[in-house]
């Protein structure tokens, strides 16, 4: 599918809803457009929602259960979540300006875990917005040296392997960033967030982005990042304390921009400066093998 969005200027993000008929956009034109398509059909613009002084970098739909909700993150330091109010009607219904530099990368928390929003800025620090049902809670913490380029959630642990809970302790977050590190933070009791570990330095130039896999079972927690340096690391994350987490690293030819699992977190999606998509899956053995690629010339799966 090829898609017209009118937009004046590059186009930093493109996301599909949870039932994948309406797609978000957002560009260094300061807009953020909304399209909606039935299965056949060419997606039509419902919306332009303006409110940024700056480039626009990412967009992120919320779970459907709390509504018609999307996340919007800008050079412009801000964040601002929107609400459809009534069909195409958007709203902001809230204004985060709580960082002294460019916001880079938004995600939401697991359903699982209430609606909570993570946000990685240039300014160094990760902040959390938690709505509370009266207001927004702004968590904000120091992440990386030099700036945060982008953050990933774990997928919701189940407790006592029986039900999921809606308290902060138990929630985890990965980032990337400027210092070349990959981290993953853990929400504590109080809910504050500290450093849960810090992954070997196998990046050597800025980490682009970071993809924790949707499967939820401890065995599958793996992670993917990908950075300037023209390398994606798979980590297999430890099942207990004191082990060692093993990793894969994939080579590429051009510096690699973004990672992305599919929903059961078994493929991973891989996009390059050289406007190529690979797309990867594990072997039996453990390694990793390309399935083919999407080049922008032809949009379609090559071998």
């Amino acid at each position: 599918m090829k898609l017209v969005t009118s937009h004046e200027d590059l186009i930093h993000d493109v996301q599909l809803d949870f039932y994948g008929r309406r797609l978000a956009t957002c560009s260094s034109d300061r807009t953020v457009k909304i399209f909606e398509g039935a299965e056949g059909f060419q997606h039509a613009q419902t919306a332009q929602l303006v409110g940024h002084n700056g480039p626009v970098w990412q967009v992120a739909w919320a779970h459907p259960k709390f509504g018609s909700i999307l996340a919007s993150c800008s050079y412009d330091r801000q964040v601002i979540i929107w609400k459809e109010l009534s069909r195409n009607n958007w709203v902001q219904i809230y204004q985060h300006r709580g960082h002294d530099g460019s916001v880079n990368s938004i995600a939401w928390s697991p359903h699982e875990q209430g609606l909570c929003l993570a946000c990685g800025s240039s300014d160094e620090t990760i902040s959390v917005l938690t709505s509370r049902g009266n207001g927004w809670e702004v968590t904000k913490f120091k992440a990386h040296r030099t700036g945060c380029n982008a953050v990933s959630w774990a997928p919701a642990a189940p407790i006592n392997g029986i039900s999921f809970t809606p308290t902060d302790e138990g929630k985890r977050l990965v980032s990337g960033g400027c210092d070349n590190q990959v981290k993953i933070w853990r929400c504590t009791a109080d809910g504050l967030w500290e450093e849960e570990l810090v992954l070997p330095a196998l990046h050597t130039d800025w980490v682009r982005d970071v993809a924790w896999s949707p499967a939820p079972k401890p065995a599958d927690a793996l992670i993917a990042t990908c950075s300037q340096d023209k390398k994606v690391v798979i980590w297999k994350l430890p099942k207990e304390a004191g082990q060692q987490c093993t990793y894969k690293e994939i080579a590429f030819s051009a510096p690699v921009w973004r990672v992305s699992w599919s929903v059961t977190g078994t493929i991973l999606a891989v996009s390059c400066g050289d406007d190529v998509v690979t797309l990867w899956k594990e072997t039996s053995t453990g390694e990793w093998e390309s399935l083919g690629h999407v080049d922008e010339s032809n949009h379609a799966p090559q071998q």
